[in-house]
């Protein structure tokens, strides 16, 4: 992919000066537009080799550009925040929102390039994460972004002479260390590394810009021009790029699905629950003060129908830890802040660091349930949500973190019961609106909703466990007692049994859980 960055392209200064100026006019006005008109996010990744440029280049951008509408992320080694969450936190923290230009200096690309040329990662890895970035440029895409790659290229001669060049100059010395002269002794690796993963990543929505480092003016011109190009086809065309769908086909020949499988009528008498809660409060207390625990994190998903008991679980979850140790983060509608941004990224802002839990009242799922129901987002969005949510959960899970995943499921009878018992107590009537009782409107929508939610993204790493919640005693339990055993099974090692969709009766309880009327 380099061959045609090392045949010596050179502008000379007179050309140089003739073309900055249009240039930087055009760059200006392409950004102003992008900012106040279409709020479209630029993603623009520098890379490449030593000495290639990449420093000078960011700052030409700054001198030809507003500063106020452009942010520089430079990445190094992980600080010790970084670190104790999986590695693609601290890039969805820096995504650039609607309107502003974000340039990467390193980026999800360094950390591969790097732990395979020290053969910390094998090929295989390397495609597999290649996959994986792939799939993390086309949801950006997807979500209106425009990506930019630019890769700076130097023959080996010509890192030398640059390098030199750079050390001789005492306005630029500082900027040579042996570091960078050690570097230079994994060249070659670096070109079969880069030149690999380039390939793999060259796609149509993220392609790579391979630009020869050699000459500064040639450099600087030719990633301008790019740039601008790139921003005014963006602005003439601002309409949010879709992946194509296939549209959604569900046949029930029997009627039958995860939900009317479900149990209802499992109830928990009241000493019998105290006596269950207490054990599992106290085993969940334990494990999480595990020293095991200290190099994991957890998450707990909640979802559900309105009413079904979410707060009053996640209250129980929370008198079994220590306050410090965990954060309940309630989801309603996204914040401007958040619109301005891809729709995961206000979940991953929440991933918990070593050793601390989050709890999600209401979660990522939304995209593929409320919004679908709703038409807050076209089919395209919430039919490719699937499979960036699986990606989202599969990096938790890969990181160490455990993804506990809990759908509440109420009869509408018992729905309809805790909606008019809630209007007669002061204290509850804030949880009642009428969005609420429009929602009962499209209950067969939800539940199909649902059953595709579940199909789609109960996986091995992040199962679904559907609670049966019209007895609030039965499902508070139940919800403990599969936190405690998917916490002990993954700090034993053992990698979580699938979906339990189907689960109904647990261990310690199962003598308690009978039919009978829920107790609210």
């Amino acid at each position: 992919m380099f061959e045609s960055a090392e045949i010596g392209h050179q502008i000379d200064k007179a050309s140089y000066k003739a073309a900055v100026p249009a240039l930087r006019a055009a760059l200006l006005e392409a950004q102003i537009n992008l900012h106040d008109n279409t709020k479209i996010p630029v993603v623009v990744l520098v890379s490449g080799q030593d000495g290639a440029g990449k420093g000078e280049t960011i700052n030409v951008l700054y001198e030809w550009m507003d500063p106020r509408f452009l942010t520089t992320l430079a990445f190094s080694s992980p600080t010790d925040e970084e670190s104790e969450r999986p590695p693609m936190w601290r890039y969805w923290r820096s995504l650039p929102p609607k309107g502003r230009i974000g340039i990467f200096a390193g980026s999800w690309y360094s950390d591969p390039i790097r732990k395979r040329i020290l053969d910390e990662l094998s090929l295989k890895e390397l495609d597999a994460q290649a996959d994986q970035i792939n799939r993390f440029e086309a949801m950006l895409v997807n979500e209106g972004a425009l990506v930019l790659k630019f890769w700076f290229h130097l023959t080996k001669e010509g890192q030398v002479k640059r390098l030199k060049a750079l050390e001789k100059d005492p306005r630029t010395a500082w900027r040579v260390t042996q570091w960078n002269w050690d570097r230079l002794k994994t060249y070659d690796k670096l070109q079969d590394v880069a030149g690999h993963l380039l390939r793999l990543t060259n796609t149509p929505w993220a392609p790579w810009m391979v630009v020869e480092g050699t000459d500064d003016r040639y450099r600087s011109l030719t990633v301008g021009q790019i740039l601008l190009d790139a921003l005014q086809k963006r602005l003439s065309n601002p309409v949010k790029q879709e992946s194509l769908a296939a549209p959604m086909v569900r046949v029930n020949t029997d009627g039958r699905t995860v939900l009317s499988e479900m149990n209802l009528g499992l109830s928990l008498k009241d000493k019998a629950y105290e006596d269950e809660l207490t054990h599992w409060q106290s085993q969940l207390s334990e494990l999480l003060r595990d020293p095991r625990f200290k190099n994991r994190s957890l998450v707990c998903a909640f979802e559900g129908a309105d009413a079904a008991g979410k707060g009053g679980a996640i209250r129980r979850i929370g008198n079994a830890l220590d306050a410090r140790q965990y954060q309940v983060i309630p989801v309603a509608a996204p914040t401007e802040e958040e619109r301005a941004q891809p729709y995961l990224w206000r979940f991953w802002r929440h991933v918990p660091r070593h050793g601390r839990v989050a709890i999600f009242d209401r979660t990522w799922y939304g995209r593929v349930l409320v919004e679908r129901v709703e038409g807050f987002c076209t089919e395209g969005d919430w039919m490719r949500a699937y499979t960036e949510i699986n990606d989202f959960e599969h990096e938790l899970a890969e990181f160490g973190v455990i993804v506990v995943k809990f759908w509440l499921q109420i009869s509408q009878a018992e729905q309809l019961a805790r909606f008019k018992a809630r209007e007669q107590v002061a204290f509850k009537r804030f949880k009642i609106t009428q969005e609420d009782w429009r929602n009962r409107d499209k209950w067969d929508a939800y539940q199909q909703a649902i059953c595709d939610m579940v199909e789609r993204t109960s996986t091995g790493h992040a199962p679904w466990t559907l609670v049966e919640a019209n007895d609030k005693n039965y499902a508070r339990v139940k919800i403990l007692r599969t936190l405690c055993e998917r916490v002990g099974a993954e700090l034993a090692g053992k990698a979580p049994k699938g979906t339990q969709a189907h689960s109904q009766n647990g261990h310690s309880n199962s003598d308690h859980a009978k039919k009978g009327k829920s107790k609210d």
